[in-house]
C-alpha cells in the first residue's frame, strides 16, 4: 500500500520532480489537484501518493499538454501509471474505504472527515464517490442485511455520507445544453446513497438533477416530471420487498411519459434472476461506472 503519511518536503519534491517550489505552489492554488498534509509547523508535507499523481502530470507537461489540460485528463480519470503504481492506488483507496468506515462505526466524525478530506485531495470526485464511497456503500448495506451492525450504525453512516455527498453535489456547474434529470427512490425505499452517487455521477457530467429522495409519493413524481419537462428519470431499490412496487413505477410513467428515457437501478435490481432482467434490460443501468456511461451513450443515441 502506498503510505499516506505526508514525508516530503516542498524541497525535496522540487528536487526529485525537477519542479520549481513556486510552480507547484501555483498548481496547488489554482487547481487544487492535490492538497499536502501540514505538519504542526504548518509546514507542506507531500506524501507518495503525492508523488505519483505530481510526477504524472509533469509527464504530461512535458509531453506538450497544458497543465490545465493535464489535470483534465487526471479528474476524468485518463491516468496510465505503471502496473505496480496502479495497483498501490487500487490498495491505498481500498485501505482508506476500510478506514473510513471504520471511523463512522466508532461513531467518530472527525477522524472519518479527515481521511474522507485526504481522499479528496488524492484523488478525483470520481473516484472517491464511486470507487471508495461507493465500496463503503455496499459493505454497510451488506453488514446491515446481515445483522453484522445495527440500524443505528447504518443511519449514522448514511447520514455522515449524504452529506458530503450533498455538498459535492451542489457545487458542481451544469451544462444547460443537456436535458433535465428527475431522480427518486423507489416506492417505500429508505435506502438513497447508491442512487444519490450515481446522480452525482450525473452532475460531474453537466446534467441538472432535480434531486427527489425517498417517500415521494407517485403523483407527485409525474407532477415534477411534467413541471420540469424531464428528458431523463431514474429511480433505485434495495430492499427486494419494494421491487414489484419499483417496476410497476417503471411501467407506469413509461405509459405516461412515452418519450422519457427511464434508467433503474440499486441491490435488488441487481440480484434479479436472468429472466427478469431480460424483461428489463433497456431499464437497468449497471453497477459499474462503465455500465453507467455505456447506458449513457446509448440511451443519447435512441
Amino acid at each position: 500500500m502506498v503510505s499516506q503519511e505526508g514525508k516530503y518536503n516542498i524541497k525535496a519534491i522540487s528536487t526529485m520532480l525537477g519542479i520549481q517550489a513556486g510552480t507547484l505552489r501555483a498548481w496547488e492554488r489554482r487547481y487544487q489537484i492535490i492538497e499536502p498534509i501540514r505538519n504542526t509547523a504548518g509546514h507542506r508535507l507531500y506524501s507518495e501518493e503525492h508523488v505519483f499523481i505530481l510526477r504524472w502530470l509533469i509527464d504530461k507537461v512535458n509531453k506538450g499538454f497544458t497543465i490545465g489540460q493535464a489535470v483534465g485528463l487526471y479528474e476524468k480519470g485518463n491516468i496510465t501509471l505503471h502496473t505496480s503504481e496502479r495497483s498501490q492506488n487500487e490498495d491505498f483507496s481500498i485501505q482508506l474505504s476500510e478506514d473510513i468506515l471504520k471511523a463512522l462505526l466508532s461513531f467518530n466524525e472527525n477522524e472519518a472527515n479527515q481521511l474522507l478530506n485526504q481522499a479528496f485531495s488524492l484523488f478525483s470526485i470520481d473516484k472517491v464517490t464511486v470507487d471508495i464511497l461507493g465500496t463503503l456503500l455496499v459493505k454497510v448495506g451488506y453488514m446491515w442485511e446481515e445483522h453484522e451492525i445495527s440500524t443505528a450504525h447504518e443511519h449514522f453512516v448514511t447520514s455522515f455520507l449524504r452529506t458530503k455527498i450533498g455538498s459535492v453535489f451542489h457545487g458542481l456547474p451544469i451544462d444547460g445544453f443537456l436535458p433535465k434529470v428527475v431522480a427518486v427512490c423507489g416506492p417505500n425505499e429508505t435506502h438513497e446513497l447508491g442512487l444519490l452517487i450515481y446522480t452525482l455521477f450525473l452532475r460531474r457530467k453537466g446534467f441538472e438533477v432535480i434531486y427527489l429522495g425517498a417517500g415521494i409519493p407517485n403523483g407527485d413524481v409525474e407532477l415534477v416530471l411534467r413541471e420540469v419537462e424531464a428528458k431523463l428519470f431514474f429511480t433505485s431499490c434495495t430492499m427486494e420487498a419494494n421491487l414489484e412496487a419499483t417496476l410497476q413505477l417503471i411501467h407506469d410513467l413509461a405509459k405516461t411519459f412515452p418519450s422519457l428515457k427511464i434508467g433503474v437501478g440499486g441491490f435488488a435490481v441487481d440480484k434479479m434472476p436472468h429472466e427478469k432482467k431480460e424483461v428489463y434490460q433497456s431499464y437497468l443501468v449497471g453497477q459499474s461506472k462503465s455500465e453507467w456511461e455505456q447506458w449513457i451513450v446509448e440511451h443519447f443515441r435512441s
